[in-house]
């Protein structure tokens, strides 16, 4: 089965996806309110249809796709409804759900991957912020609304099908979960578990997206929990993700595909959960920005591993668009290998074959606020460095900071920076260090080196056309 997508249908889809209400955010409790999507109107729901009625074995052995799929189709032309998974372990392909439909997972219900690549449809996909062919994930949607999967079952990925392109293998690997260009979708209750080499919960160009109460384990790198790409109206709540790469990972697409098409990520909220990543950041805002990310508010949460700082916001010249609006609060940090924040955006990620020049590709940085934060045993409380002069972070305060860490402050390329209330034991020389930096809060930093700065990107020798 071969379900491609092409090019121009995307291009009329992201046309499509107009903002709700949309408010920029210039105060945490603008923010608030931006960063809530708007409720899903619920859908009166008549119809229950059982996957054993249509041959599902869930014995594990058989493979239920068949089965399975007929359950969500029917329920689809019917107009709707659950379509319910009762206990079983179901080894399956690819499912695609429909418009008002939902699969429910039942206590004990498996839904189980396959671990034969042949299993999952071709189309066009998201991969580091390009759409290139590749796999859809194992429960997939494409332009549906308002569907998802909820309960308390499970649903278990196969590391077979596992892994990153490359020449041998051209094609993108499948994630869990894959809605593209989906409107009101909801995730809740389930767990995820065994998905490694390639991420569990993955929306592009979608709106209004609820993941709610979920239990997210993944192994090895690219395994991120849930990765937010082009969406608007996001709520994140109540989640429980240890992961082998990215806890949560929030991008817009890389170089002047992404730029041109300019799809935002906007508004999206992160509120009590729990994360723990054993490679990266818990939660990864970058690198790629070049839809441009705004309005994101992560607040009430605890962060209790990471291989580098607990939130990372990143991207590079080449990317152009903007970073703006990032608001946290209440948050509790440990264990972190790297620190609590780390700001860099001037070299990570993968440069695009076709870069945004000059300093239209350096990305706009504003706007970003951390208040009430505890940390334990934290080596570094924030790197801010890695701003480019040229365009420098308008915006940053870090307020009532208490707990213990190594080392302290370093800020570069900032402007109307605001240090308040900042109480931590066991820093190791100067508790903040600035170059180039104005604001309140510095009276008493030390001066320190600034930036390494790469080389400008040259314009193009013939414009950029998308194809």
């Amino acid at each position: 089965m071969n379900t491609k997508l092409p090019r121009r249908r995307f291009l009329q889809l992201s046309s499509s996806l107009v903002p709700l209400g949309l408010v920029r955010a210039a105060t945490p409790d603008q923010a608030a309110q931006s960063a809530s999507p708007r409720p899903v109107s619920p859908r009166k729901i008549d119809l229950a249809l059982d996957v054993r009625d249509f041959g599902a074995k869930g014995d594990g052995v058989a493979k239920d796709t068949a089965a399975l799929q007929q359950a969500i189709d029917r329920c689809w032309v019917l107009g709707g409804g659950e379509v319910v998974v009762p206990a079983g372990n179901y080894l399956t392909g690819a499912l695609a759900l429909r418009s008002h439909t939902i699969l429910r997972l039942e206590n004990d219900a498996n839904i189980v991957g396959s671990p034969d690549l042949a299993d999952y449809p071709v189309s066009q996909v998201r991969w580091e912020g390009k759409w290139i062919q590749g796999h859809l994930g194992l429960i997939y949607a494409l332009e549906a609304s308002h569907t998802g999967v909820v309960g308390a079952g499970k649903i278990t990925g196969n590391q077979k099908v596992g892994g990153r392109p490359n020449p041998q293998y051209p094609l993108r690997h499948p994630a869990i979960t894959e809605p593209i260009g989906c409107s009101d979708v909801r995730f809740e209750d389930f767990t995820t578990d065994q998905q490694g080499l390639m991420w569990c919960l993955h929306a592009t160009n979608c709106e209004n997206v609820l993941y709610k109460n979920l239990t997210i384990r993944s192994v090895t790198g690219n395994g991120d929990g849930i990765d937010i790409d082009s969406c608007k109206h996001v709520r994140i709540e109540g989640c429980d993700i240890a992961t082998g790469d990215d806890c949560i990972a929030i991008k817009s697409g890389r170089g002047m595909e992404a730029y041109t098409l300019l799809q935002t990520t906007e508004d999206v909220l992160i509120t009590n959960c729990t994360m723990a990543d054993s490679i990266f950041a818990c939660i990864g805002i970058g690198s790629e920005t070049s839809g441009g990310i705004r309005n994101v508010r992560i607040e009430h949460c605890k962060f209790t591993r990471a291989r580098t700082q607990a939130i990372y916001i990143k991207s590079r010249p080449g990317r152009g668009a903007f970073i703006e609006d990032i608001v946290a609060d209440d948050l509790d940090v440990s264990g972190t290998a790297g620190g609590f924040l780390r700001f860099n955006i001037l070299n990570s990620g993968i440069q695009d074959q076709n870069p945004v020049p000059g300093d239209e590709g350096i990305p706009t940085i504003k706007n970003f606020k951390f208040s009430n934060v505890r940390v334990k045993d934290c080596p570094m409380l924030v790197d801010g460095t890695g701003i480019h002069p040229n365009k420098p972070l308008d915006g940053f305060s870090l307020v009532n900071v208490t707990g213990n860490c190594t080392k302290g402050i370093s800020l570069a390329n900032i402007k109307n920076a605001v240090i308040r209330d900042v109480k931590v034991t066991g820093v190791t020389g100067p508790l903040i260090g600035i170059h180039n930096v104005t604001g309140e809060g510095l009276e008493a930093a030390a001066q320190i080196d600034g930036p390494k700065v790469p080389d400008p990107i040259p314009a193009p020798p013939q414009p950029y056309v998308l194809r």
